[in-house]
């Protein structure tokens, strides 16, 4: 696994045009607990160049080697799929946990071959133990996820109750997506997962993107301010 098991981590989704993607990564501040992701929207416009030039941006704002996910989404044909975000130089990539268990076991393990983190991605999965006891090897990391359009247009809430359920059964970090604001951020480390994952604020607010990291980022503990 590339991410420290004792650290956390704020996971910021990037969707807008390459260009613009650009100068957002460059006003990020330079903390290498920031994860960078390549988001769906991203990939399939702009497929493994894109992600390859988010990974160069991001390692040259850091000034060293920073983590990248690819958000794969992958449904079927996950040894293909790993290969060409591991050859862009992805720190990591997403399956669905919907996709059949044959696929998510080769992606997973297609991932340890090559080297790089694997996370299965439980949007519209009721039931998350039921996918995780039937894969193997397990993922790096478990996404338990609220979808943009079942937080806009319905009343799903995000599974906060499944963090240590998880985490009690299985060896994996667990990421929760689908929270927006700062109050969700606080409550998904509370609740003992490992990353919280963003996009919306961003997208909406390109010109904003270190004031917004700085705030998100009070939600893991020890963190001091950075200058831009």
């Amino acid at each position: 696994m590339n991410l420290n098991r004792r650290k956390k981590y704020l996971q910021i989704a990037f969707n807008r045009s390459l260009d613009e993607v650009e100068v957002m990564v460059s006003l990020l501040p330079p903390f290498d607990q920031i994860i960078v992701e390549a988001g769906t929207p991203f990939i399939k416009e702009y497929g493994s160049q894109g992600i390859a030039s988010l990974v160069r941006w991001w390692n040259f704002r850091l000034g060293k080697p920073g983590y990248v996910v690819a958000d794969l989404k992958c449904m079927d044909r996950g040894a293909t799929e790993v290969t060409m975000v591991a050859n862009a130089g992805a720190s990591a990539a997403t399956c669905l946990g919907l996709a059949p268990v044959e696929t998510i076991s080769e992606f997973v393990a297609n991932c340890k071959t090559a080297g790089i983190d694997s996370m299965v991605d439980m949007v519209n999965v009721d039931f998350p133990f039921e996918i995780l006891q039937k894969i193997y090897p397990l993922p790096d990391v478990v996404v338990l996820h609220r979808g943009v359009d079942e937080g806009d247009f319905g009343e799903r809430m995000i599974p906060y109750h499944n963090i240590q359920r998880i985490k009690g059964a299985y060896d994996v970090m667990v990421s929760v997506a689908g929270g927006e604001n700062l109050k969700e951020a606080n409550r998904t480390f509370f609740n003992g997962a490992d990353i919280a994952v963003v996009w919306r604020q961003f997208f909406d607010n390109p010109s904003d993107v270190n004031n917004l990291a700085q705030t998100f980022l009070s939600s893991i503990k020890g963190y001091a301010k950075r200058e831009r």
